[in-house]
């Protein structure tokens, strides 16, 4: 006859043993993840102090995190009574299965390796990549974040972007603008390149050195008239369209008719 007497006593052990390891689990687990925030956090405080490279910081804090999360996960694994052999056999396992299941994100992260490695672009930077612009807000494990003009937020994986043409317009303090405007045929060309001349001589901004240039090109609509002048970086698009305004209105002063007015950078 089945004595059912001792099945309360074998709940109650199994409870205190099991509960007890269930409950100091979730603590640790808990307390592991308040010390990983504030850990990370003193991480972040103490390369900031030590200056290290915008570029770095949340790359490095990201790897931190996730590192010290798997360490904590383990741990609590292992307080529940699950062998610790048992817990690296299944992660080798899981390991590969996932890695094969992932190769485009181990893509990015190779990647975001490779881009901090090499540097093509620090947090900060305008950039053209991947068919959009945008200036580096920040570097991540996957992905790079970057704020469009129109304040749009774009992720870019950086596997992609790492094997991607990249045009950075932040690496050189100086910067060339051209202005180019088309002057049907008939108007006095030499005219329209004096005036073109007069108005990059009396600008400030403009560089010395290089020379500026004025040049001409022909094309079906006209004569293309081209000013082209050195200015620092931070001073490249306001330049381009103060120049272009001042050009047209002297033109229009002068009556050199234009065809198709166009600016470029």
């Amino acid at each position: 006859m089945l004595d059912l007497s001792r099945y309360p006593q074998l709940i109650t052990t199994y409870l205190i043993t099991y509960g007890t390891r269930l409950l100091a689990a979730i603590i640790i687990f808990l307390i592991g993840l308040w010390v990983i925030k504030r850990l990370v956090k003193i991480v972040n405080n103490v390369m900031t102090s030590y200056h290290v490279d915008p570029t770095l910081r949340p790359f490095m804090s990201n790897i931190l995190n996730v590192t010290l999360r798997v360490l904590l996960l383990i741990l609590v694994i292992g307080q529940l009574g699950v062998e610790m052999t048992s817990i690296f056999a299944v992660l080798a396992s899981a390991g590969l299965a996932v890695g094969l299941a992932l190769q485009g994100s181990l893509s990015n992260f190779a990647g975001g390796v490779l881009i901090l490695a090499i540097k093509p672009f620090r947090v900060g930077d305008y950039i053209e990549a991947q068919g959009v612009g945008g200036r580096v807000h920040i570097i991540n494990i996957l992905n790079t974040v970057i704020k469009t003009a129109d304040n749009k937020t774009i992720y870019i994986p950086n596997g992609p972007l790492a094997n991607s043409t990249i045009t950075n317009h932040d690496v050189e303090p100086n910067r060339r603008t051209e202005v180019r405007l088309v002057v049907q045929h008939g108007n006095d060309i030499e005219q329209a390149k004096s005036l073109v001349q007069d108005i990059i001589k009396t600008d400030d901004r403009i560089l010395q050195e290089p020379a500026p240039q004025v040049v001409t090109e022909n094309t079906d609509a006209g004569i293309a008239v081209i000013g082209r002048a050195w200015t620092i970086r931070e001073n490249i698009g306001g330049l381009t369209n103060d120049l272009h305004d001042r050009i047209r209105a002297a033109f229009d002063r002068e009556n050199i008719t234009l065809n198709g007015p166009r600016k470029a950078v």
